[in-house]
């Protein structure tokens, strides 16, 4: 899966595979210290960017939606 901005994506590969490695050869195993925080914040910084950039309000997206009056209303344009 792509991040939010192209220009992440590269930053989210790198990320997730660190992560995903440290999960299962590391924290399965007992040893809890994250060595892939660096890199989280470096992928953190990018999306934030292009959560600016593109004028994305961070309110609308928690805003609650799904089972609730407002889940079949047509978006306003």
């Amino acid at each position: 899966m792509n991040s939010l901005s192209e220009e992440c994506t590269p930053l989210k590969q790198e990320y997730d595979a660190c992560f995903n490695s440290w999960f299962s050869d590391k924290y399965l195993k007992g040893v809890t210290t994250d060595h892939c925080g660096p890199l989280f914040q470096k992928y953190q910084e990018c999306v934030k960017k292009a959560i600016k950039d593109k004028a994305i309000d961070l309110e609308q997206l928690e805003k609650r939606i799904l089972g609730t009056a407002n889940e079949k209303q047509i978006p306003e344009s």
